[in-house]
C-alpha cells in the first residue's frame, strides 16, 4: 500500500471520526434535550390531571342524592351536560361512545381504525418481521395519536377525544368490523363525528368525516377529512385546521443503536428540496413555508401523511428514548395546518404511505420520498454511482433469485472490472517510483541539511520531470475511487432489500453478524464479535504489508507505517456493529484488489519501464508558458 493510498484511508477515517465527534451532543445539547423531556413530562402530566379532573367531577355528580328519585335524574343529566357542553361544546354527543376497533386487511397491510378519534391506530406490514421474527407494526394505540384541531366559538376542540360512528360507503362490507381485500380490489371505509343541538341529541347531517381509500395491493392510502354543514360550529374566523399527529416508534432491527441512528423525521419543501432533523439528538423546526410531506422514518420503513396540494406550515419534534430503552425509538410529532374556508363544506385532501423504505418503490409515486433513504444525496458523485450504476445492476442480479451474498460478489467483481484502469494506472505510478529510488536517494544525500529543503525538493521534482513521471498519479485514481467508497458505505446499509437475508453464518446482511457475544463490552468495540468485520480487517492488515512490500519507495513519511496498520484495527470496533454486507463487500473488495496487484505485476516488464523512464531523461523537457514567465521574472529581478 503506497503513501497516496493510505494518506486517502486516513483522510476517510479521519472524516468519520470528525463527523462521529461533530454529531456527538454537547453538555448544551444535553440539557436542551432533558428540558425538552421535561417538557414533554409537564404536558402528558397537565393531560392527565385534566382528564382525572373530569373523572372526578363526574364522579361527584353520580354520587349527588336528592330526596326525589325523578328529580333526582334530572338533576344529574343536567349537570352531566353541562360539564360535556363546557368541555366539548356542539360536539358533546360524541364525548361518550363505544370504543371499537375495524381492521382493514390487504395484501400488504393490517389497518386498524379506531372509533374514538377515527384515526389510524395501529400498522401493521404483512410482508414484513421484526430481527426476533415478531409482525413488524410500525406504531400501536396507546403510543400514537392523530387528530384535527380547531374552535367553535370559544372552545378548543380535538379530533381524537371524540367518538366517531362507523360509515361503509361500499355496500359489500356494510356492518362488518374486519374487512379482507386482495389482488386489484380496493374499499373506501368512513368514520363519522356528529355535531349536535345537546348533549344527547346529534344531527346527523351536521359531521366532520374521515374517509379513507384503501387499495390492495398499495402502500399508499387515500384520507380525506370532510366538514359538512359546519358552519355557524366551527368558528367564522377560523382560516386553518391543525393536524396533529404522534408516534412512539417501535424497535424493528437487530442493532438497535443503527437503527437510531437512522431514525428521523423528514419534510419535503414546495420547491421540492428534502429536509430532516437531526438523526443523533433531540431536535425540533417550526417552518413557516409550505409543505408537501411529513415522514416519521425508520431504518427501513415510513409512515408519511402527504398532502393533495400543501399544507401551509409545520412543526416538528423528534425526541429519543433513553439509551436503556428497548422497545422504542424516538418520540415524533407533527402539527401541520390546511387551509379551511368556514362559509362552506370542506374537503381536507390528504394520503397516507405506511410501507418499506424501498427506492424503486418511492420513485413510482413522484413525491422525492426516496431520498429519505440515505444514498449520498449532498454529493453528487456518491448519489449518482448509487442510482445510475450499483443500484441498475443490483436489481438487475436479483432477477436471477441468486443469493445476496452472491450478488455482492457478482457487484463486487463487476466493480473491480470497471476500475481495473484506475488500479493499472496506480501501480504504474508507484512502479516509476519506487525505479526512480537510486536516483532520489542521490539527490537527498546531495543535499541532507534541512536549510536545503528546498533545493532537495526542486531537483527531485525536476528529475519527476525529466523522466516523465507524475507523482499525483497515484493520488488521483484514489481520488476518483473515493466516491465509489463512499457510495458503497452508504449503499450496503440502507438496502432493504439485504434486510433479513442470509449468507453464510450471518442472519442478516442488512445488521452485523455475531459469532460470538461477549458477556462484557469493550469501549470502542462492542459485546459481540463479527466474524466478516474480523476477516475484513486481517484481510486489510495482509494486504498492507504485502503491498508495502511491493510497491515501497523507501521514501515514506515517518510514522506512516504504523499508522498503515493502525487503521485496520481503527476500522475494526467502527465496522462490528455496522452492516455486515458492508463489511463481506470490503472483505472482497480487499481479495480482489490483491490478486489484481499480483496480476498486473506478473505483465508489466518493470525493466522496459526502466528503460523507458531512461530514455524520456534524454528528451529536452518542454516548458510550459507559465514555467516561461516564472524564468523571465526571475531574469529581470536578477538584472536590477
Amino acid at each position: 500500500m503506497n503513501k497516496n493510498t493510505i494518506i486517502g484511508l486516513t483522510l476517510i477515517f479521519a472524516i468519520m471520526v470528525g463527523y462521529t465527534i461533530l454529531m456527538s451532543p454537547s453538555k448544551e445539547e444535553l440539557e436542551a434535550r432533558k428540558k425538552a423531556q421535561d417538557s414533554i413530562a409537564v404536558v402528558q402530566q397537565a393531560m392527565q390531571d385534566s382528564a382525572k379532573a373530569l373523572q372526578l367531577r363526574q364522579e361527584q355528580l353520580k354520587a349527588a342524592t336528592v330526596v326525589n328519585a325523578d328529580t333526582a335524574t334530572t338533576v344529574k343529566k343536567t349537570e352531566d351536560g353541562e360539564v360535556l357542553r363546557s368541555v366539548y361544546g356542539p360536539f358533546a354527543a360524541s364525548a361518550n361512545g363505544l370504543d371499537q376497533d375495524f381492521l382493514i386487511e390487504t395484501d400488504l397491510l393490517k389497518i386498524t381504525i379506531n372509533s374514538k378519534g377515527g384515526r389510524i391506530s395501529q400498522v401493521e406490514l404483512k410482508e414484513y418481521k421484526t430481527w426476533d421474527g415478531k409482525p413488524t407494526v410500525l406504531f400501536i394505540p396507546d403510543s400514537s395519536a392523530f387528530g384535527l384541531a380547531f374552535f367553535t366559538d370559544i372552545k378548543a376542540i380535538t379530533t381524537q377525544d371524540l367518538y366517531f360512528a362507523p360509515v361503509w360507503p361500499d355496500a359489500r362490507f356494510a356492518g362488518k368490523n374486519q374487512i379482507s381485500i386482495t389482488g386489484n380490489d380496493s374499499l373506501t371505509f368512513a368514520m363519522r363525528l356528529y355535531a349536535g343541538e345537546s348533549d344527547t341529541i346529534i344531527s346527523e347531517d351536521r359531521y366532520i368525516e374521515f374517509v379513507y381509500h384503501i387499495k390492495a395491493s398499495n402502500y399508499m392510502l387515500g384520507f380525506d377529512a370532510n366538514f359538512v354543514n359546519m358552519q355557524g360550529i366551527v368558528a367564522q374566523n377560523t382560516k386553518e385546521i391543525s393536524i396533529n399527529w404522534a408516534a412512539r416508534l417501535l424497535r424493528q432491527e437487530k442493532s438497535l443503536e443503527n437503527e437510531k441512528l437512522n431514525t428521523t423525521i423528514h419534510f419535503r419543501h414546495a420547491d421540492e428540496e428534502v429536509d430532516y432533523l437531526s438523526e443523533r439528538k433531540d431536535d425540533s423546526q417550526n417552518i413557516s413555508t409550505r409543505v408537501k410531506w411529513v415522514s416519521f422514518k425508520q431504518q427501513f420503513f415510513s409512515s408519511t401523511l402527504i398532502a393533495d396540494d400543501l399544507f401551509q406550515n409545520a412543526e416538528l419534534t423528534k425526541v429519543r428514548e433513553p439509551e436503556k430503552e428497548q422497545k422504542y425509538l424516538e418520540n415524533m410529532t407533527a402539527t401541520l395546518s390546511l387551509p379551511y374556508n368556514p362559509m362552506t363544506d370542506n374537503s381536507l385532501n390528504m394520503s397516507f404511505f405506511f410501507g418499506p423504505n424501498k427506492y424503486n418503490l418511492f420513485r413510482k409515486y413522484k413525491l422525492d420520498l426516496e431520498k429519505q433513504i440515505p444514498l449520498g444525496w449532498s454529493f453528487f458523485l456518491m448519489q449518482w454511482i448509487n442510482r445510475f450504476a450499483v443500484i441498475p445492476v443490483f436489481n438487475y442480479l436479483e432477477g436471477f433469485d441468486m443469493n445476496y451474498g452472491i450478488i455482492i460478489l457478482i457487484l463486487t467483481i463487476l466493480l473491480k472490472i470497471v476500475l481495473f484502469p484506475i488500479a493499472y494506472k496506480t501501480y504504474l505510478s508507484s512502479a516509476k517510483m519506487r525505479l526512480l529510488k537510486p536516483e532520489i536517494d542521490e539527490i537527498n544525500n546531495k543535499y541532507p541539511k534541512k536549510d536545503d529543503a528546498m533545493k532537495k525538493q526542486q531537483a527531485v521534482m525536476a528529475l519527476y520531470k525529466k523522466a516523465g513521471v507524475n507523482p499525483m498519479a497515484g493520488c488521483i485514481p484514489m481520488l476518483l475511487q473515493f466516491p465509489i467508497l463512499l457510495a458503497m458505505f452508504r449503499f450496503f446499509p440502507a438496502s432493504i432489500e439485504l434486510r433479513q437475508e442470509a449468507f453464510l453464518w450471518a442472519t442478516d446482511l442488512s445488521s452485523y453478524d455475531s459469532v460470538l457475544d461477549l458477556p462484557f463490552t469493550i469501549p470502542f468495540y462492542g459485546d459481540h464479535v463479527s466474524l466478516f468485520t474480523l476477516l475484513m480487517t486481517i484481510s486489510t492488515i495482509i494486504y498492507t504489508k504485502l503491498n508495502n512490500d511491493m510497491m515501497s519507495t523507501g521514501n515514506q513519511v515517518p510514522g506512516m507505517k504504523t499508522m498503515m496498520y493502525l487503521m485496520p484495527i481503527m476500522f475494526l470496533g467502527f465496522f462490528n456493529s455496522y452492516s455486515s454486507g458492508l463489511s463481506y463487500y470490503y472483505l472482497l473488495a480487499n481479495l480482489i484488489t490483491f490478486a489484481q496487484m499480483y496480476i498486473i505485476r506478473r505483465f508489466v516488464d518493470e525493466d522496459k519501464l526502466h528503460a523507458q523512464i531512461q530514455e524520456n531523461k534524454k528528451k529536452p523537457v518542454k516548458k510550459s508558458n507559465f514555467q516561461k514567465r516564472l524564468e523571465e521574472l526571475a531574469k529581470q529581478q536578477g538584472k536590477k
